[in-house]
């Protein structure tokens, strides 16, 4: 007697072990979704609401005819890439007209965070610092500069270098030159190229007072009129701080510091913009206490304007040994460098929580938009279209299901309850991981989407039946249930991957070249599709093994589905050999 082969063996030999694991898989999925206390899936804009923000461009100062098609596609691709982050949170990004872009952010959404990143234009600079104090308030919470002009409460320049000039995450506490003329800070920015500081200090230097100089020199009066007029305790002056400054001027700015104090500065020109960040990411420094950074690579052009700047700041005293990082004109550190950074590469750290080194990362890796946005409007939308379209399409969908069930149970007869059995887990599944998907990814389930998930019904039946007909040909071959299940399940096997990959595939695509609502289609249809070879592999076929060993399927019943009689199964023709009389064929 020969002995069964060792992958037969293996195939039909513990199917109740793999229905356990998927079983367990189901459970463990159900309980995270219970435990997260997301029990249903977040919903789109279209069926559940939400706000609508049309954001109108402008032209900056100096700039001519930059509202334009290639901009616009630009900022709309910006735009999309920071409210979808994975593409799938459902968020929609679209121009109406020339100038004005919509974005339809659905509920469950931050929309203020949403709100914030959306149309700001992220424009980072790296200026020099001439002169800051804390703005506004009581006059003595800001300490006196010490002797060497470092602040106390600051890192010193040492401290930094073995820091490895590390940035703070926050303006430090106290004033680097309370009360210091502005002329004086300008003529001594160790940064004099070819902007309007030279000019400004050369009037300085010209004048026998810093009060003469700044009377001689329109614009140094203005900044320093600007400087002491600013009050960054109030939201409107941070908001105007700095207003209309091209990058090559010196301007005056905002920054919050740790202790949660506005403190004032005088900056000198940009010497590094966002640009030349090639990208940022937030990581949690597990060697240190720094705790949440953000950490910056710069292009090989902003690597050598970065070791310029701190090349220079580094060879002054303090103040000048100091920088700010300023983010759509307002300053987010401060830090102090001793010597030239060349590497690179560089750290903003100090206080982050998680979310605002993701904001700031975020922002800093897409990069700036092309054109200045302002909000002209802010609506909220109803979901009471989107609910009656959801409620037609899931009528529809049932339909649909309860046509597919019938055919099944008519032509499969008792087939159909693997089938059925099967579609139940793959539906099970698929709403557990659609609900942790919204919190984890932000997956929001739209209109399309449930489209997508009603034509994975007819993908999956598809892969059962395949599987069901390979059965019922090995029996036409005249064998018995046993065998047929394990002789059909490698040929139906293949064919189910071949017609999974193509629709696999097909949606990726999909995926890729669309945005906004299609996305949604394709992210289902992929992800049930997916799903089909799970519920395949792990549930269907072993349960098919499982059942080929009840008498109901192994003796052919007529209502298994798989009655010989049924199916056509001719009776084999019983052969009879001839027997003829032996011929002697020796010689007489």
């Amino acid at each position: 007697m020969a002995a069964p082969k060792k992958g037969r063996q293996g195939t039909q030999g513990r199917p109740g072990r793999t229905l356990a694991l998927i079983l367990i898989a189901i459970v463990a999925l159900t309980g995270g979704m219970f435990a997260s206390g997301h029990t249903t899936p977040r919903l789109g804009i279209d069926l559940a609401g939400g706000t609508s923000i049309t954001l109108q461009a402008k032209n900056e100062p100096g700039q001519k005819n930059a509202i334009n098609k290639t901009n616009m596609d630009t900022a709309v691709d910006i735009m999309n890439r920071r409210v979808n982050g994975l593409g799938v949170s459902e968020a929609e990004v679209q121009t109406q007209g020339e100038s004005n872009i919509i974005v339809n952010i659905p509920k469950g959404t931050n929309s203020k965070q949403a709100r914030e990143q959306v149309g700001t234009t992220a424009k980072l600079y790296f200026r020099p610092v001439l002169t800051t104090e804390v703005s506004g308030g009581d006059p003595a919470a800001s300490p006196s500069p010490s002797a060497s002009g470092s602040p106390s409460g600051s890192p010193s320049a040492s401290d930094k270098e073995s820091e490895k000039a590390t940035s703070s995450s926050s303006p430090s506490a106290s004033a680097t030159s309370q009360g210091r003329a502005v002329t004086d800070a300008l003529k001594a920015d160790p940064t004099p190229s070819g902007s309007a500081t030279e000019d400004a200090s050369a009037s300085a230097s010209a004048s026998p007072s810093a009060s003469a100089s700044a009377s001689a020199d329109p614009a140094t009066a203005k900044l320093q009129a600007e400087y002491t007029a600013l009050d960054c305790s109030k939201k409107k002056a941070r908001a105007t701080a700095g207003d209309g400054v091209k990058a090559s001027q010196p301007t005056v700015a905002c920054g919050q510091n740790s202790q949660g104090q506005w403190q004032k500065y005088i900056l000198g020109p940009a010497e590094v913009e966002g640009t030349d960040v090639d990208k940022a990411s937030a990581v949690f420094d597990t060697q240190g206490a720094a705790g949440w950074k953000v950490t910056m690579d710069f292009t090989g052009k902003g690597g050598k304007k970065f070791a310029s700047i701190t090349g220079k700041l580094a060879q002054n005293q303090s103040p000048q040994n100091q920088f700010a990082i300023v983010l759509d004109g307002e300053v987010v550190s401060d830090p102090y460098v001793s010597q030239a950074l060349t590497g690179g590469t560089a750290e903003i750290s100090g206080s982050f929580d998680q979310q605002e080194a993701q904001d700031l990362a975020n922002m800093l890796s897409y990069g700036a938009l092309p054109l200045t946005f302002t909000e002209a409007s802010v609506t909220t939308v109803t979901a009471a279209l989107g609910g009656e379209q959801l409620e037609a399409g899931l009528i529809a969908g049932a339909i649909g299901l309860a046509l597919v069930i019938i055919y099944l149970v008519v032509y499969y007869r008792g087939l159909s309850l693997i089938a059925i059995a099967s579609l139940l887990v793959s539906a099970v599944m698929t709403y557990v991981i659609m609900s942790l998907l919204g919190p984890t990814i932000g997956f929001a389930l739209n209109l399309p989407a449930v489209c997508g998930a009603i034509v994975a019904i007819g993908i999956t039946a598809d892969s059962f039946i395949v599987f069901f007909e390979r059965i019922r040909d090995e029996i036409r071959e005249g064998r018995r249930m046993r065998p047929a299940v394990e002789r059909a399940w490698p040929r139906a096997r293949r064919t189910i991957l071949v017609s999974d990959f193509v629709s696999f595939l097909a949606a990726a695509v999909l995926f890729v070249v669309t945005v906004g609502k299609v996305q949604g289609f394709a992210f289902t249809l992929g992800l049930t599709t997916v799903l089909d070879v799970v519920v395949v592999f792990f549930f269907t076929k072993p349960l098919m093994t499982i059942l080929a060993r009840r008498k109901f399927f192994a003796e052919g019943h007529s209502w298994s589905g798989l009655d010989p009689k049924r199916l056509g199964v001719q009776p084999p023709l019983r052969r009879t050999r001839r027997v003829s009389a032996p011929v002697d064929t020796k010689e007489a």
